[in-house]
């Protein structure tokens, strides 16, 4: 019979055995084996290597690792918590100066668990956790938000717009994608709050069992905020001494407020209407019998004509359109519009436009919708006088808002006859959807005055590949387009490069324009009067914030009378307004133009 060479004693009912003498086949009764010493754990058996599992876990289970693997857990929880404390709500302040402050939030936090009791301390920290990351959430939308829309995100008012976010990725990725963008994002939310409130509770842990150590540190490290406040200390720009997230807190606080206030501000503007009561006979009696076109520009801007990157190029189309519709007895006069968006949310500008009641957030846009408001398009289908389309490119589903705009027909993407492929998020090039107003609606033998609404898209982001021009009679059911798209630039390679982006927009803009100029030249006529303008300016990567929100708005007609009744209005004599053109809101616009081309 072996023995093996145990170390030490064990204690067996009441007498010490030494464990040199138990034999390996004896039983130890449940419980007792924790009454073993560590040191009499069985070597392995000679010529057999440890299993590694157990190896780990016998390291892992020693006092050094166990203290090195808490550490190393907390110094990544108090990692995370600074980092969440510290970060921008914006792209470009994201630099390591921006991490390198004193984030008073922490001081207070830490100096608050030590007056708690402790039941109340876990509380605190666990609504200070799950707070610090919904308030991180905040700020990373925001960078979205600003990057695209030049704006903070509205906790209030913005949710709505993930819908048109969704609608969005399934039309540019197809829904698969979209459905995987959306989960993708839906579990990094909830990592992100589960790992800040964990943090968050663990160091509040920390810091009350080491309170010996915690409390000089923490007077210390107010003291020192406190001194870099007063003297205004900056690091790479940044105050030393941060109260981001307290600011951040303060101010979604006030925008919950003003959120809540601004819908019944609202109702009170919409109910004024200075043409709600006026006689159908005495509106636009100065455009009867004409065709009348308000045509958008997606994204067509300020910029456009006065960055020196673009307004070179950009400028030289205007200048030619000018020249070809002087050639055709057409003249124009320009200015701009301020648009309540930037950087996207078209719908915004096109209600604004047409409502003349300023629709800066989507909670009036949807108000704005449930009620029956005049608008431009609305008022000529009042008159009973014209018939009124709308071209609609970009819509790819169900749109009811045409009830509310008062069109008769809507030509979406769906049946504007178009069977080529889609130019990014563009499912319809510019050229084709003029041409498929002219076979549908405004080259039918026998019609009667038109007033349409058109939509031209291509000029969307991301502005690659972007078509080119071709013949009028070449278009076919769009399937030329597919050696047009192919030939074009593959949107990821173009948003390497900022420059690249700028260059691709203007290209873009370039033949949304030389297709609208191209439009009127071959097929416009003695009654023909076309608005055209931008809805907002491009995304920051294109305006590098400058120039604010204006877009260039031009009226062209043949009929010297049309141009007579707006004579007083100060609009420069060409499709390009300078410097010094006039700048309207454009909620203004409306109410202009229904005065002036009403009955005097």
């Amino acid at each position: 019979m072996s023995r093996t060479s145990y170390g030490g004693t064990c204690s067996w009912a009441g007498a010490a055995v030494p464990l040199g003498f138990v034999r390996k086949d004896l039983r130890v009764p449940i419980g007792m084996s924790r009454l073993l010493p560590r040191s009499a754990a069985p070597p392995p058996e000679e010529g057999r290597r440890p299993d590694k599992a157990v190896a780990r876990t016998a390291v892992a289970r020693t006092p050094v690792a166990r203290t090195a693997v808490a550490r190393a857990v907390t110094g990544l929880a108090a990692v995370l918590v600074v980092g969440a404390l510290l970060l921008p709500d914006r792209v470009e302040r994201l630099t390591p100066g921006a991490f390198t402050r004193i984030p008073v939030e922490a001081i207070g936090g830490a100096a608050l668990l030590l007056v708690l009791r402790p039941g109340a301390g876990r509380v605190v920290a666990v609504l200070a956790g799950a707070g610090l990351g919904v308030v991180t959430l905040l700020n990373l939308l925001d960078m979205g938000f600003r990057s695209v829309l030049a704006r903070p995100f509205d906790p209030v008012l913005d949710w709505i717009l993930f819908d048109d976010a969704q609608a969005f990725l399934g039309d540019s990725m197809g829904r698969a994608g979209a459905a995987g963008v959306v989960a993708g994002a839906g579990a990094l939310v909830v990592v992100l709050l589960a790992s800040t409130t964990l943090s968050v509770v663990r160091l509040s842990r920390v810091v009350v069992r080491h309170r010996a150590v915690a409390t000089p540190a923490i007077l210390v490290s107010g003291t020192v905020w406190v001194v870099c406040a007063a003297l205004g200390v900056q690091v790479s720009g940044a105050a030393v001494a941060a109260r981001g997230t307290a600011d951040v807190v303060s101010g979604r606080v006030q925008q919950v407020r003003a959120g809540v206030a601004d819908r019944k501000a609202f109702a009170q503007e919409a109910a004024v209407d200075a043409f709600r009561d006026t006689p159908a006979d005495r509106l636009l009696t100065g455009l009867r019998g004409k065709d009348v076109l308000f045509v958008f520009i997606e994204s067509y801007g300020r910029s456009a004509i006065q960055d020196p990157a673009l307004s070179s190029r950009i400028g030289t189309v205007l200048a030619d359109g000018s020249r070809r519709l002087g050639a055709s007895g057409f003249s124009s006069r320009s200015a701009f519009l301020a648009s309540p968006t930037t950087g996207g949310g078209s719908w915004l500008a096109h209600s604004t436009f047409a409502s003349g009641l300023w629709i800066d957030n989507q909670q009036r846009y949807r108000d704005l919708m449930s009620g029956d408001r005049l608008t431009l398009t609305s008022a000529f289908r009042r008159t009973g006088a014209w018939r009124t389309v709308g071209i609609m490119p970009g819509v790819t589903r169900a749109w009811p808002e045409g009830r509310f705009y008062g069109l008769d027909d809507v030509y979406d993407s769906r049946n504007l006859g178009y069977h080529g492929p889609k130019f990014s998020w563009t499912p319809v090039p510019d050229q084709f959807s003029l041409a498929a107003f002219e076979r549908l609606e405004h080259g039918r033998p026998g019609r009667g005055p038109l007033m349409a609404e058109i939509i031209l898209t291509s000029s969307h982001h991301p502005w690659a590949p972007v078509p080119t021009m071709l013949p009028w009679d070449g278009l076919g059911d769009g399937s030329v387009y597919e050696a047009v798209k192919k030939s074009g630039k593959d949107p990821e390679e173009v948003w390497e490069d900022p420059a690249q982006v700028r260059a691709e927009y203007g290209r873009a803009i370039e033949y949304s324009l030389n297709s609208l100029f191209s439009y009127v030249e071959t097929y416009g006529g003695d009654d023909t009067v076309v608005v055209f303008l931008g809805d907002h300016q491009p995304v920051p990567t294109v305006t590098r914030d400058r120039l604010g929100r204006d877009v260039p708005v031009t009226i062209v007609a043949r009929d010297p009378a049309v141009m007579e009744r707006i004579s007083g209005w100060g609009w420069q004599q060409d499709p390009r307004p300078g410097p010094g053109a006039p700048v309207w809101r454009m909620d203004a616009f409306r109410d202009r133009f229904l005065t002036a081309y009403g009955q005097r």
